[in-house]
């Protein structure tokens, strides 16, 4: 095994080798710096590294497992940290120069867990400024660019986490979804994202007690998602939101035949790009082929739900960075003050309204997830924007339709609205710029397990991305799209 197919080996794979003493976590860990030195000025993934701590932590894995101690669930394992949330004593930036000397206390739960699994924190991923954009790069850390092609961005804003991943310099990695801020990125870099449904994974306040946010897991293939997902997930006894019990995703792959799905293009909200419309159309002959029968549904949606969710996020999430423009606007970027700036616009009354949207939403979407088991469609409705795109003056355009430059590309926010379904992405081909394009799962309110069945039925059939040598970055930019 080469040491690029190292940086590729999943999560379930390496921990396997590290028991039966065929891998070491150092040997692993060596082969991913290695691979960060090559590309990091191309791609940028990481703010704050630790290598050096990280090594060592693997060394005292690598005795664990040669001296039959227990060990963790991640144990020997790089899980790459969304640059937002806390670890005691190491910066947190969130990609903000306002924060770039901030040092927190506390260690976010979430990072506990990892932590105390065995898993290594050898670097922070990261984030457009305060995580509130699709794409990732910030006047503190520049631009993260994607994998499969620089040109465009890896989404966001956990954009370094799926840049990561697809670079191959992390096994396993985390985010947060607040308007799709997971499945963006998982789509643009071909990965597996998993938005659970509010209150399933804990979360820091005030944050938790916002349902449209949500964290959790990114990864190569599904089973790593499952792994890291269980590690996760579980109350807490600082998270009043945080549900009980824990609940545990199995990974053994079972037959969908028979289920019935729901399909929708464009939710009837959103202009698709034609490429990927060709691969999500491709997805549903899979699910056919399962044995499942897929029809498709008109939800009584409308274009109106974005402009419900942008009312909904400025209200809250524009809130909270909106104090900090008034005294540091200097400092920010340019998206982030516009952001803040539609915070100060907005009304109570139109926060309301964002929530009888959502109401009016389910009243037609919960009757169908009664009748189908789940729902299918894309995750962006164009493969990706610009790597240094600025929603705050560029415009987006689809089939030569100009969208809303911040979150009209991408279908993800109507399921943040919709919090309690849970939410796997997972890749469904790729565009002529060699961007992959995706689907979203949709399932019943905290039916967690039925996704992760359906998208394990999915794999099987559709292989797992970087696997094949063939589907990986390098490849595709020497020899076109595969």
């Amino acid at each position: 095994m080469t040491d690029l197919d190292l940086c590729y080996l999943s999560a379930t794979d390496a921990l396997r080798q590290f028991r039966d003493g065929t891998l070491s976590p150092v040997e692993l860990l060596n082969a991913q710096i290695a691979r960060y030195t090559e590309q990091q000025d191309t791609i940028n993934e990481f703010t704050y590294r630790y290598f050096d701590e990280a090594l060592q932590r693997a060394a005292r894995a690598e005795k664990k497992y040669a001296t039959e101690k227990r060990t963790g669930a991640l144990e020997g394992i790089t899980v790459g940290i969304k640059d937002e949330s806390y670890i005691a004593g190491k910066p947190t930036s969130n990609g903000s120069l306002l924060m770039k000397d901030f040092v927190p206390t506390i260690t976010s739960v979430n990072n506990q867990r990892i932590m105390r699994a065995g898993g290594l924190v050898h670097a922070r991923t990261a984030t457009p400024e305060f995580s509130c954009a699709g794409f990732t790069h910030s006047r503190l850390w520049g631009i993260t660019r994607n994998p499969f092609n620089p040109e465009f961005t890896p989404g966001g804003s956990s954009g370094g986490s799926a840049a990561s991943l697809a670079a191959g310099t992390s096994t396993l990695a985390t985010g947060s979804d607040i308007g799709g801020s997971i499945r963006i990125p998982a789509a643009t870099c071909g990965l597996v994202g998993y938005k659970p449904p509010y209150g399933r994974n804990p979360d820091d306040p005030p944050f938790n007690l916002d349902f449209y946010c949500h964290t959790g897991p990114l990864a190569r293939n599904v089973a790593d998602a499952a792994l890291l997902q269980n590690v996760m997930c579980g109350p807490h006894p600082t998270d009043i939101a945080s549900l009980r019990p824990a609940i545990r995703i199995p990974t053994t792959v079972k037959s969908i035949k028979g289920w019935k799905i729901a399909f929708s293009m464009d939710l009837g909200a959103f202009e698709v790009d034609r490429e990927v419309q060709r691969n999500t159309l491709r997805t549903l002959e899979i699910f056919k082929q399962l044995g499942a029968v897929v029809e498709e549904v008109d939800l009584g949606w409308d274009a109106d739900i974005l402009n419900s969710a942008m009312h909904y996020l400025e209200h809250l999430f524009g809130a909270s960075i909106a104090d900090t423009m008034a005294e540091h606007g200097d400092l920010m970027t340019n998206y982030a003050r516009a952001f803040a700036l539609k915070a100060r616009e907005s009304r109570s009354s139109d926060f309301l309204k964002s929530l009888e949207k959502a109401g009016q939403m389910y009243n037609t979407l919960g009757p169908v997830l009664e009748k189908y088991r789940i729902l299918v469609c894309p995750t962006n409705n164009l493969p990706a924007v610009a790597a240094d795109h600025d929603h705050d003056k560029d415009k987006v355009f689809i089939n030569g339709v100009e969208v809303n430059s911040m979150l009209g590309w991408v279908m993800t926010t109507p399921f943040n609205m919709m919090s309690r379904c849970p939410v796997i992405t997972l890749p469904s081909g790729q565009a002529g710029n060699q961007i992959p394009t995706s689907i979203q799962i949709v399932g019943r309110t905290y039916s967690d397990k039925d996704v992760f069945q359906a998208a394990l039925a999915y794999e099987q059939i559709n292989g797992r991305w970087f696997e094949s040598a063939d589907r990986r970055p390098e490849t595709i930019a020497l020899h076109g799209k595969a």
